[in-house]
């Protein structure tokens, strides 16, 4: 399973939100180029990275910042935020970024996302599905639709997507742990590839998400916990690198993500 460090920028620096309110923000540093080749330096092998100014406009506000970045480590990055237009395809297209990742586009213009996957082929588009309450926010997760994301998830694969992130937004940048049911329902619902972002807090929560791993959840996104310090890079790898059933429950005869394992009963 992949860790992902997430890079939020907003006015050329990297922050971070609670629960995506743009009026309540933390800013980590100043230099986005610099904390991408941090966490590279630290054993990451992957890099999310979020243009929210390009969220809440609709359109790319930060790409020279974001290829720059991707121009300068060694490793994949994945961005979205204001991709909504054949425009921001092509720079993509032409740049090293390795994948687009879609939210408002995808939700409201089917013809766009099929747009998109022709442009960039299915292998570099991610879809976004930030949801609260069961149902999809976009615009930055300004506005809340009346598509849940169960529905949309599905409706995704229906139409040539693969893979999929997944934040509940009640839960980001909050330190509340993971919705572990929502992430389970949509996995099994859409049999999409999924990326578990949202309220990542302790190493007990990659162990968790591992367990999600034979259902189709292949990576985590982590903020605010690798900001301060809950864990490192090194930590976190070493529990998702660990071969499956080696984590927190190998020793239990259930599991609170998966329910029993096989062979396992109830004792008197």
């Amino acid at each position: 399973m992949r860790l992902i460090p997430a890079i939020d920028i907003r006015g050329g620096k990297c922050v971070r939100l609670r629960k995506g309110d743009f009026g309540d923000e933390t800013v980590f540093g100043d230099d986005p180029v610099a904390m991408a080749q941090r966490w590279v330096s630290e054993g990451a092998r992957f890099l999310h990275v979020v243009d929210l100014d390009g969220a809440r406009e609709g359109v790319l506000q930060n790409f020279e910042i974001i290829s720059e970045l991707a121009d300068r480590v060694p490793v994949p990055v994945e961005t979205g935020g204001g991709i909504r237009g054949d425009g921001a395809l092509r720079l993509i297209e032409e740049s090293r970024v390795a994948k687009a990742v879609l939210g408002t586009s995808a939700v409201e213009d089917e013809a766009f996302l099929t747009h998109a996957l022709a442009v960039l082929g299915p292998g570099r588009v991610v879809v976004a599905v930030d949801a609260e309450g069961g149902y999809v926010k976009t615009r930055g997760w300004q506005e809340r639709s009346d598509v849940r994301a169960t529905d949309l998830a599905r409706r995704l694969a229906e139409l040539g997507v693969r893979e999929v992130l997944y934040t509940d937004i009640s839960r980001d940048g909050m330190m509340q742990s993971v919705d572990f049911e929502g992430i389970r329902e949509l996995a099994e619902s859409s049999g999409l590839a999924i990326i578990a972002s949202g309220g990542v807090t302790s190493l007990d929560d990659l162990r968790a998400l591992k367990e999600l791993e034979p259902l189709g959840v292949t990576g985590v996104i982590a903020g605010r916990a690798l900001y301060e310090a809950r864990f490192t890079v090194a930590d976190a790898l070493a529990v998702l690198d660990a071969a499956p059933g080696a984590g927190l429950d190998s020793q239990l005869g259930s599991s609170p993500v998966l329910g029993p394992r096989a062979g396992s009963r109830d004792e008197d």
